[in-house]
C-alpha cells in the first residue's frame, strides 16, 4: 500500500507539474514547432491582406516554420476575427487586425461576436495607415478651409465616399465633423476603388482616402489632396500638412495594422513573437515594402500595443458618442 501511495503521488505531483504555468514557458521556448495559422479578415488584395503576406513571409524565415495565410472575409472584419477568437490559445492561430475590427466594431454592430479586448491578447503593433482628404481636380475647394466654410455655410449639403462604416474613411469623416462642428453626408460604398471613381466622376464631394490608394490619383493630377490625416507630415506626401495645422485642431486619425493572438496564448509565446515582428519592421528593406502598401512601420510589443489599443477604444467612443451613430 506505501508503494501504491507513493506512486500515485508521484503520478499526480507530475500531473500537476505538466499544468504549471513553468511547463507552458518552458514549451513556449521550442515555439513555434509546427506552422502558424495566420488569418486576415478581409479579402486578398487589400492593405491587411499585403501586410500578412509580408509579414508570414519574413517570420517563416525568421522562426524556420511556415505561417499560412488563410483569408475570411466577412463584414467588417467580423468573421474572421470571431473565428481567432474562439481558437484555442496555444500560439497556432494568429491574425492580423486593425482599427476595425479590435476597436470600433463594437460601436457600429449590435451584438458583436466578440470582445476586442477581453478575447484578445495584442501581439505587436505592425504599422500606421494615414489618410489623405482629397477632391477631385476641377473641385471649387482648393484649401480644407474651404470645405470646412462650405459645410458650415450649407450643413449636410456636401458629401464623402466611404468603404462603409466604422472604416477609416468613415471614422476621418466623422472626427472632422466632430472638431469643426459641421455636418457630411456619409455615401457608403463596398470599397474604397469605386469612392475614387465617384468622387472623379462628380458625384460627391470628397474623400478621406488611405494614401496609398490615393496617390496614383494625385500622381496623375486626377485629384487634388488638401492635407494629410496624421499629425506629422509624411514621406509620401511632401509639402502636405496635416489637418490639424490647417484649421482642424487636435485632428489625428490613423488606421492601424497589428497582430493579435486569442485570450490566454502563453506570455513566452506573445513575447518571442513580438520580439521577431519588432525585428522585421526594423530591417529597411521590410519597411520600404510596407511604406510601398502606405503603412508606416511601428514595432511596439504586446504591453505598448495593448495599452494604445485601450485608447483607441476610447477615443472613437467618444466621437461615435456625439456623432448620435447606433450600431445596427
Amino acid at each position: 500500500m506505501k508503494k501504491l501511495n507513493l506512486f500515485t503521488g508521484a503520478f499526480c505531483a507530475a500531473a500537476l507539474l505538466a499544468l504549471s504555468p513553468v511547463t507552458h514557458a518552458q514549451d513556449a521556448t521550442k515555439w513555434p514547432e509546427k506552422p502558424v495559422r495566420y488569418i486576415v479578415p478581409f479579402s486578398p488584395g487589400g492593405v491587411s491582406d499585403g501586410v500578412a503576406r509580408l509579414l508570414a513571409e519574413q517570420l517563416s524565415k525568421q522562426l524556420g516554420q511556415s505561417m499560412i495565410i488563410e483569408n475570411k472575409p466577412g463584414v467588417s472584419g467580423i468573421l474572421g476575427t470571431q473565428t481567432v477568437a474562439r481558437s484555442p490559445a496555444d500560439g497556432y492561430t494568429i491574425m492580423g487586425g486593425t482599427i476595425t475590427t479590435h476597436a470600433v466594431n463594437p460601436f457600429f454592430v449590435k451584438s458583436l461576436s466578440y470582445d476586442p479586448v477581453k478575447d484578445f491578447t495584442p501581439v505587436a503593433l505592425v504599422g500606421m495607415v494615414s489618410n489623405a482628404l482629397v477632391v477631385r481636380a476641377d473641385s471649387p475647394f482648393n484649401t480644407v478651409q474651404d470645405v470646412i466654410d462650405a459645410a458650415r455655410a450649407k450643413p449636410g449639403a456636401l458629401n464623402y465616399g466611404t468603404a462603409g462604416p466604422g472604416t477609416s474613411q468613415h471614422l476621418s469623416g466623422q472626427l472632422f465633423q466632430s472638431i469643426t462642428k459641421t455636418t457630411l453626408q456619409q455615401i457608403s460604398y463596398k470599397g474604397g476603388s469605386q469612392a475614387m471613381v465617384d468622387l472623379i466622376g462628380g458625384q460627391i464631394d470628397l474623400i478621406f482616402e488611405t494614401v496609398a490608394a490615393a496617390r496614383p490619383m494625385i500622381d496623375s493630377k486626377r485629384v487634388k489632396v488638401l492635407g494629410v490625416t496624421s499629425s506629422t507630415e509624411l514621406a509620401d506626401l511632401p509639402g502636405v500638412k496635416p489637418l490639424a495645422e490647417l484649421g482642424v485642431p487636435n485632428f489625428e486619425m490613423q488606421s492601424w495594422q497589428g497582430v493579435f493572438a486569442p485570450a490566454g496564448t502563453p506570455q513566452p509565446v506573445v513575447d518571442k513573437l513580438a520580439h521577431e515582428v519588432a525585428v522585421a519592421v526594423k530591417m529597411p528593406e521590410f519597411a520600404a515594402k510596407l511604406r510601398q502598401l502606405g503603412v508606416e512601420p511601428d514595432g511596439r510589443g504586446s504591453k505598448e500595443f495593448a495599452a494604445f489599443q485601450k485608447a483607441e477604444v476610447e477615443k472613437w467612443r467618444k466621437v461615435v458618442q456625439e456623432a448620435g451613430i447606433k450600431a445596427n
